[in-house]
């Protein structure tokens, strides 16, 4: 189990998360949704300790997380110039001395032995990923993974974190498809204001749509029927 519990995080004089509570229960898959500008990134980046609390406790296993428990995929991932796929992934430790890049790679498909700088937008995310699943850290933290990825990559994105959850793995999504959330997670979780306004578990998700969107809808309507 990993516990945020009364997580306030603020830029300056900006309160974004504001004594934020919620609970991510091990081996299922729990997505976070929420509108632009919600918190949803600054909540992982302080979970992955880029971003200090400014009070608040986050617990695993009832000791505070370390950044060794995890790994994180950023919606926009860092790559050295003039190296190639194959020496970056070999900047990453993992626990398994078995592992090896080429038979991940007959998912993906990477040109390994080529120059990172030579890759498309959709192969340095399936590149970012390969780093990711070689770490086999026991929270996984996925910013909009499927930015970028084709429909067969997309397809074993999904299937991939499927046997992450079998695995025991604590794992987080974000994605602005709330369609790509509903078919591979056990909760939702709707980051808004800073505060977790409801979680709802899988069977329950279909009116995570409306309570969403009723409010922005509420907002904007007037202002559409001005100017249409």
């Amino acid at each position: 189990m990993l516990i945020v519990d009364r997580l306030s995080v603020s830029y300056g004089e900006k309160l974004i998360l504001n004594n934020l509570r919620v609970e991510f229960a091990s081996a299922q898959v729990h997505g976070l949704v929420g509108l632009n500008g919600s918190g949803k990134t600054t909540l992982l980046n302080t979970l992955y300790g880029f971003k200090q609390p400014d009070s608040g406790n986050i617990l695993y296993e009832e000791t505070p997380l370390r950044r060794a428990d995890m790994s994180y995929l950023e919606t926009e991932n860092y790559f050295y110039s003039n190296i190639t796929g194959r020496e970056y992934l070999g900047l990453f430790r993992s626990p398994n001395d078995t592992y090896l890049a080429d038979d991940w790679n007959r998912l993906f498909g990477l040109p390994l032995d080529r120059l990172i700088d030579g890759y498309s937008t959709g192969m340095k995310k399936k590149l970012a990923l390969m780093a990711i699943l070689k770490q086999d850290k026991p929270v996984v933290i996925l910013d909009e993974p499927f930015n970028g990825l084709d429909i067969e990559a997309s397809k074993i994105l999904s299937m991939t974190i499927e046997k992450l959850r079998e695995k025991g793995r604590t794992i987080m999504v974000t994605s602005h498809i709330l369609e790509s959330l509903t078919t591979i997670c056990d909760t939702i979780h709707y980051l808004n204001e800073g505060k977790i306004q409801f979680s709802r578990a899988k069977g329950c998700f279909g009116d995570i749509e409306t309570e969403v969107f009723k409010d922005l809808e509420t907002a904007y309507a007037d202002m559409i029927d001005k100017v249409m």
